[in-house]
């Protein structure tokens, strides 16, 4: 995630549980905790909306404090928090998931004005959570059937209103699709687990080009930078034999390429 106002990339290890940043003055930091945390959106200049495995809290950059927010599947020590994003409204999407990736473990909920309300299930690997800029749409994916999905949104207030609808079917290409963002033009962008690469879509589904990174495992993209035309990859190594990461020395770092498009600026979240 970018923070508008910081000018500030964040990512998740999520294994790993922790968050980690690379501020301006370009020593990077990072912040530990004591279960899997895994998306964020931006509450204000020094503080994050942090979703752990077990529920939504506030987070201060500056004291490390933590606020709670909202419980989040706390009952149920099968599933953790993965993909999750701010909406045009001030709300927050987030999935869930199997730690052990068990299949229809998990689910797509909204946090908004106080209520976390489930949206869609069941879902095995939640992922690819961003929103169209004209706020028509928003977009999720479960890497584990291949699918995308896109949902029309209510204008009002951006609750899904009408019928689901397939936006992409990767299971002919072979495709996993995780992170995803869309472009202030409505182009959705798709890291590609295991095809090494960041895949563009126009706003009917048809591929438009891809960007290829040195790293097996895409996991998540994000534009950010001044004019937010720096496109940021992360990537993971887990699954990989001791062979394969030699052959990849790259592999599970964080990328940045200079891109010719422009993307949206992450929004608010309200709380």
């Amino acid at each position: 995630m970018w923070h508008p106002e910081r000018q500030q990339l964040f990512w998740f290890d999520i294994i790993g549980k922790t968050l980690l940043t690379r501020p301006k003055s370009g020593e990077e930091q990072e912040w530990s905790f004591d279960e899997y945390v895994s998306a964020a959106g931006w509450v204000d200049g020094d503080s994050l909306l942090i979703a752990g495995e077990t529920g939504l809290f506030q987070f201060d950059l500056q004291s490390g404090n933590r606020q709670p927010v909202c419980k989040l599947e706390a009952d149920n020590s099968v599933t953790r928090s993965n993909d999750g994003r701010a909406d045009p409204w001030g709300g927050f999407w987030i999935g869930t998931m199997g730690r052990n990736a068990e299949p229809d473990a998990g689910a797509i909920y909204r946090y908004y004005r106080g209520e976390l309300r489930r949206l869609f299930a069941p879902i095995t690997i939640s992922n690819a959570i961003c929103f169209s800029p004209d706020r028509r749409y928003g977009y999720f994916a479960d890497t584990a059937r291949r699918i995308i999905w896109r949902q029309t949104l209510e204008s009002r207030n951006g609750w899904p209103a009408g019928e689901l609808e397939v936006f992409l079917d990767c299971r002919k290409k072979g495709l996993n699709p995780d992170g995803a963002v869309v472009d202030s033009v409505g182009r959705l962008w798709n890291a590609q687990w295991g095809a090494s690469r960041i895949a563009c879509y126009d706003a009917d589904g048809s591929f438009v080009s891809a960007i290829t990174f040195p790293a097996e495992q895409i996991s998540c993209p994000a534009f950010g930078g001044i004019k937010l035309d720096r496109l940021y990859a992360t990537s993971a190594t887990e699954g990989l034999s001791g062979e394969r990461l030699k052959q990849l020395p790259t592999a599970g770092q964080t990328f940045a390429i200079d891109t010719n498009v422009q993307g949206q600026a992450e929004y608010r979240v309200l709380l």
